[in-house]
């Protein structure tokens, strides 16, 4: 019986795409149609081993030598092989093998500068997929894997080399990694030695470093140090281990430490009169700039360099305490790092509070009034961090939410804010020594969520409410006279307003001028400069969003922004200002969006 055209399939589609036929029923098979319905019923079979049974085979050869078609010599080893597998393998061999090179026809191939092993290893390789790494051999490994554009091996070496990573070794891996181009490698290794310097630099090989490779790894900011103290004393460990043939490059890598933010009394005790720079005249006046920059702290703004950069590791940590968030108040203290740009939640505090103040006292958070939802408070407490324990202090004398914080000269002042009834211009002042509270001169306005700050040995009242308006005006206090004086106003008035102060200068950030009647009128993303020198207020690069309730604090040689309230939501954003440039960028965001949130920076200790 013919076939018709119409009921043949081509045999050419491909069989996953192919749809079954119907079954037929008995009646259908025993029909002039069967054989035509017989034809649509076609199967694919795909054996999922073939290509490891097929490899198996082309092994067994290899190990046999049979069907070999070429011969790969490596120093002492010769390696029988199919040049069809390491083409398949490796680009390196495809590009040899499929050229017009010599070694295309070539029944033996020679391979200079490549060790034996390591290519009978990865000759294998090619046949099985599969390699053993060890310890020993795995740099070879990884350089002829390299040479032979076996990126898999690579990676897996690679990967291997960043698990045995150790502050011993981690300087020779860093090295090696940049040599073979490795750089997932080489960031691994880097990243590693700069985390662990402080081990690094007692081992081996930072003392046999080349001197090109001690500057590049005292130029990076991402040393993880306590202070720049450890940074001067592994330069001369390093120096002495070889003085001789070291001394010529004393002043260029003495340049790389941050001379500037050492304390007077070290560069007097270690470096000033140390024989290793005396007598360099550079290193000389690497001192003396280091020495102008603590004699003439208002000149620091004309004086800035890399040296007057802290390093990431050195500035001490910035603490998010508190403040409103979605679900009506924040008891949780989140702690940012700047070397790895990361927040973390690290306490609590013991109760709810509401618009209180935040000060450093002895490494300590000594929290100052503020409301706990009902009522306003006067009580304070303080946190250590060494013991991670709460303890509570003698309160002051007037119950205040809304009021500012700041320590000057050695006691901590409490500034303004509300009693729960009325607008406060009242000030106290805690004497850590004495352990007591007592009234200093008032201000001359009733100022609540006001902007307190320390500049020049005076405290700065900014802005706020007096519970008529906001407040554009400014007032400083000076503790020698017991007295405020105004200031020149800002060019808006600021209610939740952020301040901080960075190169001399004071920062005033965000805030909103709307009445109690208006809660959600817009907030401010503008920033404004008041210069105590010229008793001016110059306006600066605007945040990227406008906000009140901004927590701000300087951090290194940037002033932090940190959350706030933008008329409708609590804010997860943190920016951070480069008076430089003049300009925000933003930095890795809280892990709990809040405004009203005290921010204040804990330092590393000074002792080294």
């Amino acid at each position: 019986m013919s076939i018709s055209s119409r009921d043949r399939k081509s045999t050419s589609e491909d069989c996953d795409s192919r749809q079954e036929s119907p079954t037929m029923s008995s009646q259908e098979a025993g029909s002039g149609h069967s054989l035509s319905s017989l034809a649509t019923q076609e199967e694919c079979f795909r054996s999922s081993r073939h290509a490891e049974m097929s490899l198996g085979r082309m092994e067994a050869y290899l190990t046999k030598n049979q069907l070999t078609d070429v011969t790969l010599v490596a120093g002492s080893r010769r390696i029988p092989a199919h040049r069809l597998v390491l083409s398949a393998a490796s680009g390196y061999f495809a590009a040899m093998f499929t050229s017009d090179l010599r070694e295309a026809s070539q029944s033996e191939v020679m391979l200079r500068d490549v060790d034996g092993d390591a290519l009978w290893t990865l000759v294998h390789y090619c046949y099985t997929g599969s390699i053993e790494l060890h310890e020993e051999t795995v740099e070879t490994l990884l350089a002829t894997a390299c040479l032979f554009q076996l990126t898999e091996v690579v990676d897996a070496c690679c990967a291997f080399l960043t698990k045995q990573l150790h502050p011993s070794n981690c300087i020779g891996i860093r090295s090696f990694a940049d040599f073979q181009g490795c750089m997932d490698l080489l960031a691994s290794a880097h990243s590693y030695t700069t985390e662990h310097f402080m081990e690094v630099i007692r081992n081996q090989e930072f003392l046999l470093l080349a001197a090109d490779e001690v500057a590049k790894l005292l130029a990076s900011d991402d040393l993880n140090v306590p202070n720049e103290e450890f940074i001067f004393h592994a330069l001369v460990s390093w120096i002495k281990h070889d003085e001789g043939n070291r001394k010529k490059d004393v002043s260029r890598l003495l340049s790389l430490v941050r001379l500037p933010l050492l304390s007077p009394a070290f560069l007097a005790d270690f470096i000033e009169t140390s024989p290793l720079f005396r007598e360099d005249r550079a290193c000389q006046e690497l001192v003396m700039e280091a020495l102008k920059y603590h004699l003439l702290p208002e000149r620091r703004p004309m004086l800035q360099s890399p040296r007057t950069r802290p390093r990431k590791s050195t500035v001490g940590a910035l603490y998010a305490v508190g403040g409103m968030d979605a679900h009506k108040g924040s008891i949780s203290i989140e702690k940012y790092d700047l070397r790895t740009n990361c927040w973390s939640t690290v306490a609590k505090m013991s109760g709810r509070r509401l618009q209180f103040g935040v000060a450093v006292l002895d490494d300590r958070l000594y929290v100052v009034g503020g409301r706990d939802g009902l009522k306003t408070l006067n009580s304070v407490e303080c946190y250590d961090m060494k013991s991670q324990a709460w303890t509570s202090l003698p309160p002051m004398s007037t119950h205040r939410h809304g009021l500012g914080v700041g320590v000057l000269e050695g006691p901590l002042y409490a500034v303004g804010g509300h009693d729960g009834w009325s607008y406060l211009n009242t000030v106290e002042r805690w004497d850590p020594q004495a352990r007591q509270w007592s009234y200093v001169a008032p201000m001359s306005m009733q100022r609540s969520t006001v902007g307190v700050a320390v500049l020049n040995g005076k405290l700065y009242a900014v802005g706020g409410r007096d519970g008529s308006a906001c407040l554009c005006t400014v007032e400083c206090y000076d503790p020698h006279t017991n007295r405020w004086s105004p200031c020149a106003s800002m060019s808006r008035r600021r209610g939740g307003v952020g301040v901080g102060v960075i190169n001399g200068y004071l920062y005033a950030l965000g805030g909103h001028d709307a009445p109690a009647s208006n809660p959600s009128a817009s907030r401010f993303d503008c920033v404004e400069r008041y210069d105590p020198k010229t008793d001016a207020w110059t306006k600066v690069a605007c945040m990227g969003v406008g906000r009140d309730g901004v927590g701000v604090s300087l951090l290194g040689d940037r002033l932090f922004a940190v959350g706030g309230y933008d008329g409708q939501q609590y804010l997860r954003l943190v920016e951070a200002y480069d008076a430089q440039s003049n300009d925000w960028h933003q930095v890795a965001p809280l892990n709990t969006g809040r405004a009203g949130a005290c921010v204040v920076v804990v330092k590393n200790s000074s002792t080294c």
